[in-house]
């Protein structure tokens, strides 16, 4: 444990940490002296299990943070075991590709459950934690990093739920910036290129492991930038979307207002026309969403 990213001693929460992108988070914060609760429904307990083993401190948490109360008790238990909450990583998702023509009712709630309520849901109990600490009296410094995707960003053929709940959290994200940095919290996000069980499901090819070489879509190369967010280094960064894929990091920008006319009154309908096709020839050509070929 060697704690040389300045989160030891911190108690972090990761959702969906039995596998994946989740367990090298989970791990990583453990290898920084960082004190973890392990947050899967299925397989908290073997990554309690490796992080103890190795010499650190983990308690597993395995109810599904999707719902009100399952997400109350993930922050309940870092209190009730620790004493506090410091970090809150929210990486918890799952896949229902299909093609918006064909998708479920079913299929669309349940992404955007896990993903989007399951962020707000810890989001929300966590800065509630935060916020009492802070009238309490106590310098709260508290970090969250959610995870949105590349979909989230650009869109994602295939992918509408997924999509839409991944750029929601972007929304989320920045809105939570402003709204807890009063009470010392800082709120970015990642979308990180790696191989999962997600990935390995929608592009196989893509993200298989190299047979030598640098591996560049293994899961551990996401977790140096997350435990980098929770650190002392970066309190003065919220806000942000970084790209994450293999040694690759990047700054994603979202949304700005671009070319505009006015015309000082109501448009009429006939008269739009060569001014929108103006105002798109001298804005920026949008990168196009993955998967449109």
């Amino acid at each position: 444990m060697t704690g040389e990213a300045g989160v030891g001693g911190r108690i972090v929460a990761v959702t969906g940490a039995g596998r994946g992108i989740g367990r090298e988070h989970a791990l990583a914060f453990a290898a920084e002296g960082a004190r973890v609760v392990v947050n899967d429904v299925e397989s908290a307990d073997g990554v309690v299990r490796e992080i103890r083993a190795a010499g650190g401190e983990a308690i597993a948490h395995d109810r599904s943070i999707a719902t009100w109360e399952g997400a109350r008790s993930l922050v309940d238990t870092a209190v009730g075991v620790w004493g506090r909450l410091d970090v809150l990583v929210n990486n918890a998702g799952i896949l229902r590709d299909r093609m918006v023509v064909s998708m479920t009712e079913e299929e669309w709630d349940a992404v955007v459950q896990v993903h989007l309520k399951g962020h707000f849901a810890t989001l929300r109990h966590a800065a509630a934690h935060w916020r009492e600490r802070r009238k309490a009296g106590e310098a709260v410094e508290a970090s969250v990093i959610n995870t949105t995707s590349g979909a989230g960003l650009l869109g994602s053929v295939g992918q509408g739920n997924y999509a839409a709940a991944k750029a929601a959290i972007t929304a989320l994200t920045q809105v939570a910036a402003v709204e807890l940095a009063r009470y010392g919290v800082t709120v970015n996000a990642i979308a990180p290129a790696a191989r999962t069980r997600m990935t390995e499901q929608a592009m196989p090819e893509l993200v298989a492991r190299p047979a030598a070489g640098f591996d560049v879509y293994h899961p551990g190369n996401v977790s140096p930038l997350v435990v980098w967010l929770a650190s002392p280094d970066a309190r003065e960064v919220t806000g942000r979307v970084f790209e994450v894929e293999g040694g690759a990091v990047s700054v994603a920008d979202g949304w700005r207002h671009g070319p505009r006319a006015d015309a000082g009154r109501r448009w009429r309908p006939a008269e739009l026309g060569p001014v929108v096709h103006k105002l798109l020839a001298e804005a920026p050509a949008p990168e196009p969403v993955y998967g449109a070929g």
